[in-house]
This record gives structure tokens, sequence and C-alpha cells, in this order.
């Protein structure tokens, strides 16, 4: 695996890491109510969402191992280009059941080395 490609993994890595602390303990609600929760959380999305672009255009191979890659790439557009239609309970939703699998493959990938 390229040294750059294994940066970017780092990052998302970290980035669905510190999402979990973010979120851990928290309702919806509280999530809601809280601007700086939710701010924090949508530019950790967007670091994940970017490092995965960059994946995409740089090492094909890795982000297609990577779940959801696309998705993850077309929601951090919304969250930036189309920040107003931003829908918390689909932030939520997201952040609270969707994160495990690519948490998971991109520490398989970044402990494997290939």
């Amino acid at each position: 695996m390229r040294p750059e490609s294994k940066a970017l993994l780092h990052d998302l890595l970290q980035a669905t890491r510190s999402i979990r602390r973010f979120v851990a303990g928290r309702s919806l609600q509280e999530y809601q109510a809280d601007e700086m929760l939710r701010a924090a959380v949508e530019r950790k999305l967007g670091i994940i969402g970017e490092a995965l672009s960059v994946l995409r255009k740089t090492d094909p191979g890795v982000a297609a191992r990577l779940p959801e890659h696309r998705g993850a790439i077309s929601f951090r557009n919304i969250l930036i280009h189309a920040y107003w239609r931003v829908d918390h309970e689909i932030v939520w939703d997201v952040v609270t059941s969707r994160l495990d699998a690519l948490e998971r493959v991109s520490a398989e990938l970044l402990a494997k080395g290939d």
C-alpha cells in the first residue's frame, strides 16, 4: 500500500473513532440541541468523505475495499456544499449505525499494510 493511502486511512480511522467518542452516551435529542457537537461530528464526517474521495482517485483498489465509500463521499458533498439541507436525524443514523464497518475495515487494512 502506498504511504499516502496509509495516511488517508489513518485520518479516516481517527475521524471515525473521534465521532464515536463525541456521541458516546448521547441521544439524538442531545445531538440536535448541541451546535458544537453537531459541528464537530460534521467536520469529522467531512474528513472521512474527503479521505475516501482522494483514495478513490489515487488508490482505487484500496477505496473499493472500504464499505459504502461512494455513499460517504456523496454525504460529505452534501455536508459541505448543501449544508442547509442537512438532516440531523440522518447524520445521527450514519454515526450511530453505519460507521462500524468503515472503522473495522480501515483498521484491518492499516494492520495488514497491503
